[in-house]
């Protein structure tokens, strides 16, 4: 029988992201210093703040619960605003769907961004105004528009293999499956929204041009017109 050791127990809490907002390159580094001292653990912006021996261990980091992520959250971001659904990720695909345009559309030629490329970027102005710098790869661009869709991911790959920096660019659009929301999903119909993946868990707004129900219940979306707040 495999035993569980306190390192897996605290690595169960923590998100897995390598966001770096901890002030550790990645989350098995910042583990390693929890399990001396688990009082740095709020030094994690993405785990439970239960403790690490209640209820066996089983609390989870909320952004990356697979179920109830909403419920547990009471409908409300970290700033206590409400928001109507959680947008997830398509299964198999390392991070969300989100489609930018840089502020030099230029660039995307220039510097011949193409597929699989690891690239960083930070969203401004009315489009997102995130505070975060944004990495991801490259799903494919359309050179003419200067248009780029990528997977935003952490940060850990392009610290370890290098990068394109894009800049600041506008956010267009993102695309993913609603799995939790409060009410039905409606063409046309502008939400607040939690993208799962969001590392400081703040609500964005966006209008659903693209929806299909799935028929799980679930169901795919494209929300563009997007901002926070």
């Amino acid at each position: 029988m495999e035993t569980i050791t306190r390192f897996d127990q605290i690595m169960e809490l923590l998100p897995k992201l390598d966001c770096g907002a901890c002030g550790y390159k990645t989350c098995e580094d910042f583990a390693k210093v929890v399990e001396s001292n688990e009082s740095e653990l709020k030094r994690c912006i993405h785990a439970s703040k239960k403790s690490i021996d209640e209820k066996n261990a089983h609390a989870s980091c909320l952004g990356c619960t697979n179920e109830g992520m909403g419920e547990k959250m009471g409908w409300k971001d970290t700033l206590k605003r409400d928001f109507d659904f959680i947008l997830d990720l398509f299964e198999g695909e390392p991070g969300p769907r989100e489609t930018i345009l840089p502020y030099n559309p230029a660039l995307v030629k220039e510097l011949g961004v193409k597929k699989g490329d690891v690239m960083i970027g930070r969203p401004m102005g009315m489009s997102c105004g995130c505070p975060i710098t944004h990495c991801g790869i490259v799903s494919d661009t359309d050179a003419r528009n200067g248009v780029i869709n990528w997977f935003v991911t952490g940060p850990l790959r392009p610290r370890s293999e290098g990068f394109i920096d894009i800049g600041y660019y506008v956010a267009q659009a993102y695309e993913g499956i609603i799995r939790e929301s409060k009410d039905e999903i409606k063409l046309g119909t502008r939400y607040w929204f939690l993208p799962r993946r969001c590392m400081l868990q703040w609500r964005h707004s966006g209008l659903v041009n693209a929806v299909t129900k799935l028929k799980d219940g679930s169901y795919k979306v494209r929300i563009e017109g997007l901002f926070i707040g």
